[in-house]
């Protein structure tokens, strides 16, 4: 039977040794953990789309990248849970601080025929201008509300008035772009922020260069 060369065990050595230099100094594989939402493992992918925000200018997929993005489905008319939950938000990013640049929260318009651009800017001057609108055409919406679970439903009132049903849920978008997670009413601001500061911090971090 033949014997090994020292140069073969030697070689044999420093590629285990390199191997497991390589698995030390690997980053390890980060699982989402919400306390009070449900993470999606994996998260999902959101298919290309091509809408507006509300200073006119355009919104598709490539907007998600590189923050955390919070989506709600919303609309201007919405009576009670819209304002209301726009309120939590702020409170979330005053208890956020600095952090809250890692954070981009978007109220996702299901009314495009009445949350123009210039409508949803004048709503949510009410509330932080630091939130952003989305809207667009109709057959676009329906493509990322397929792809984030959004449902909705046109109610028609008197006098050609309608108000519009649709899920209530907080959509968490992960800095690839991808639907990571969800909330569920009613939200709380102070247990929000417990679960998005840990995620938002590196982030806000790295864009003001400090990472």
């Amino acid at each position: 039977m033949p014997t090994a060369t020292p140069g073969w065990i030697a070689a044999l050595a420093t590629a285990i040794l390199i191997s497991m230099l390589i698995l030390l100094t690997r980053p390890p594989s980060q699982s989402l953990s919400l306390h009070t939402g449900v993470a999606l493992t994996p998260p999902l992918a959101v298919p290309a789309f091509n809408l507006i925000d509300h200073s006119g200018n355009p919104f598709t997929e490539e907007a998600l990248v590189g923050q955390w993005n919070l989506v709600f489905a919303g609309f201007t008319h919405c009576p009670d849970i819209c304002p209301t939950t726009l309120n939590t938000f702020n409170r979330v990013y005053e208890i956020l601080g600095d952090n809250a640049q890692g954070l981009q929260v978007i109220l996702l318009t299901v009314d495009p025929e009445r949350d123009t651009s210039e409508a949803l800017a004048r709503y949510l001057d009410f509330f932080n201008p630091a939130f952003r609108g989305v809207t667009g055409d109709q057959e676009q919406l329906e493509l990322l509300y397929g792809s984030l679970g959004v449902k909705h439903i046109r109610i028609p009132g008197a006098k050609g008035e309608y108000s519009v049903d649709h899920s209530a849920s907080l959509l968490l978008v992960n800095p690839e772009g991808h639907l990571a997670g969800y909330f569920m009413p009613p939200f709380n601001a102070e247990l929000l922020a417990v679960d998005l500061d840990p995620l938002v911090a590196t982030r806000a971090a790295r864009s003001s260069g400090l990472l």
